[in-house]
């Protein structure tokens, strides 16, 4: 099964397909969202100290265990430990996870579709008013849009990886990361902008509290896809000829300036069009703050390029931003299709239809869980707050679970899998890796600190969403 398993054709091909898996709703919404709620330049500092320090290595390590054993994530620790029966829950977690997180990611990708559809048909002015984002979510045009994205995304995932997902990524990425740079310079030229931009890049680092750091590894992990098995699977399709580390770093590098870029895009705009909102008023920013945004900037264009331009940008703009949002969500469905085919040894074609019809229910539950139905909107109470069927797949398989599987891969690489074995996978397809520094910080880093900070920020995490603690260090 090895010698016939499917490889990116090259590494720009690989960058471009782990970049879109990584670049997607986390960086364009969930990334300037977070920075909003989490005191703006403070986050962007705990975020990139995370992404250099504490994901890349976890990164590496993912991609190696990954084209070490040509396999999904359960098999990949199946294979290095034997069939034992504690290293398959660390398996099991890295299928299961990106399964439930492509639940909630389906509902995003739904809005950015239909937001796409009522910019082409030129009603942008209606979405920039406060109530259309509300009303559209609960409406049933929802279930339309859900069930034309279900079968585009059927339709990429049975194409494979290189018909589908490279030949994707090499298009997509590089388009919305110049329509990025563009929307950005115009909304730096606006009145206001700069209050926006001193907010986002002068930290006060008094801002830095437990939850601010668990927000902010949170949201790297989720927009590097770690802790999910992606990278673990991807690296099963890299070529041996290829630099896991470099690709790595190349990865990290998209991923991190597309984040940056979206947050210099967003925050900004929110002080453009309210120059007078209190920084606290910010803390309880949710998605549609994204969703309220966006047509509010476009539409602002209107003023240069006509009410009939302004739509067109704002068409092409979300178009872009769609199709990130599909790459991820391909990316994120392949952990558990190739479990099936590894596994189960099913066809492409039947893990894809076998995958959909065990997400069919969930994405509903998600999709009317923001008071379509009672049931599923007020679905259950922890933290000292009521919980909708989509807020708790977000907690517990978003903010929650990611770190905890980032701590596993750690320990189960240096101690299980051993780091002998994990340099000469890393020193293949790279020459100048044995000796270096970069070999000597991901061995250390990974054997010792990374694990500690992925276990504190899981526990953390846990007495804040669950118990209602301001941080873990309340029980004490």
């Amino acid at each position: 099964m090895n010698d016939q398993r499917e490889q990116f054709r090259s590494k720009l091909g690989f960058i471009l397909a782990a970049a879109g898996s990584a670049v997607g709703i986390g960086n364009l919404v969930g990334f300037p969202v977070n920075a909003a709620k989490s005191g703006g330049a403070a986050f962007l500092l705990v975020y990139a100290g995370f992404v250099i320090f504490i994901c890349l290595p976890v990164m590496i390590a993912e991609m190696s265990l990954g084209r070490h054993t040509q396999r999904n994530p359960l098999g990949a620790y199946n294979a290095v430990s034997a069939n034992s029966a504690v290293w398959k829950i660390g398996g099991w977690l890295a299928i299961i996870t990106p399964f439930m997180i492509a639940v909630f990611y389906q509902v995003l990708t739904v809005w950015l579709l239909a937001y796409f559809v009522g910019a082409i048909t030129g009603n942008l002015n209606a979405m920039a008013q406060p109530e259309y984002f509300s009303e559209f979510i609960n409406s049933g045009s929802v279930f339309i849009y859900l069930a034309i994205l279900t079968v585009i995304i059927g339709f990429v995932l049975n194409s494979g990886v290189q018909n589908g997902i490279e030949r994707l990524a090499k298009v997509l990425m590089p388009s919305l990361l110049v329509m990025l740079l563009i929307l950005t310079s115009f909304v730096l030229t606006l009145p206001n902008a700069m209050i926006g931009v001193k907010f986002y890049l002068i930290p006060d680092l008094a801002k830095i509290t437990p939850s601010v750091i668990s927000n902010a590894l949170g949201q790297a992990f989720f927009s590097l896809s770690l802790g999910m098995g992606i990278l673990i699977t991807y690296g099963s399709y890299v070529a041996k000829r290829e630099s896991i580390t470099s690709g790595a770093k190349m990865v990290a590098l998209v991923d991190t300036s597309v984040a940056f870029f979206a947050g210099l895009l967003i925050l900004p705009a929110i002080f453009v069009f309210n120059p007078s909102i209190d920084t606290t008023e910010l803390s309880t920013s949710s998605v549609s703050l994204v969703f309220t945004f966006l047509p509010k900037i476009f539409l602002s264009l209107q003023t240069t390029f006509g009410y009939f331009g302004a739509n067109l940008f704002a068409s092409v703009f979300f178009l872009l931003v769609f199709f990130a949002a599909l790459t991820s969500q391909v990316s994120i469905l392949q952990v558990p299709i190739s479990a099936f085919q590894d596994e189960l040894g099913f066809s492409r074609f039947k893990s894809v239809l076998s995958l959909g019809a065990c997400a069919v229910l969930l994405v509903l539950a998600s999709t009317v869980s923001f008071g379509m139905v009672a049931y599923f909107t007020e679905f259950t109470s922890y933290g000292g707050a009521t919980k909708s069927f989509f807020d708790v797949v977000i907690d517990v398989f978003y903010d929650t679970i990611l770190p905890l599987n980032g701590f596993i891969v750690c320990l189960f690489v240096i101690y299980k899998w051993r780091t002998s074995n994990f340099n000469s996978e890393l020193k293949v397809g790279d020459d100048g890796f044995n000796g270096s520094f970069t070999q000597k910080y991901i061995n250390f880093s990974l054997g010792t600190f990374i694990p500690v900070i992925l276990l504190l920020v899981f526990l953390n995490t846990v007495c804040i969403k669950f118990f209602g603690f301001k941080s873990l260090f309340d029980i004490f």
